[in-house]
């Protein structure tokens, strides 16, 4: 196996571990999204122990993320769109990762 070769296939693994782990956090956007809803409408318990330790997981994982995005959001009157913004950056992030960075690469 030549050095190229095995460069190919580190780069290969290393942006296969990137897209896992931002499909991941798509995942856990949308979970904190619906689950906001959920909280908003009091269609979940609050009180219970184990939604609410869920609901600071989801909380605490994506609001770094968020807090950006909402200050330089105007006010949309109640309406939080920086989920939407931040799916779409994770989408971009991994359209340029396959389509224009890894071809160079490999």
């Amino acid at each position: 196996m030549s050095v190229n070769n095995e460069l190919e296939i580190a780069m290969l693994a290393l942006f296969q571990t990137i897209d896992l782990a931002l499909n991941l956090y798509t995942w856990v956007l949308i979970a904190s999204a619906i689950f906001s809803w959920l909280y908003a409408f009091n269609v979940i318990n609050s009180s219970n122990q184990f939604v609410n330790s869920v609901g600071m997981f989801l909380y605490n994982v994506t609001e770094p993320l968020l807090r950006p995005i909402r200050r330089v959001l105007p006010n949309l009157g109640g309406i939080d769109i920086s989920p939407i913004i931040l799916l779409l950056i994770i989408f971009f992030v991994r359209s340029l990762m396959w389509n224009s960075i890894f071809p160079l690469v490999a």
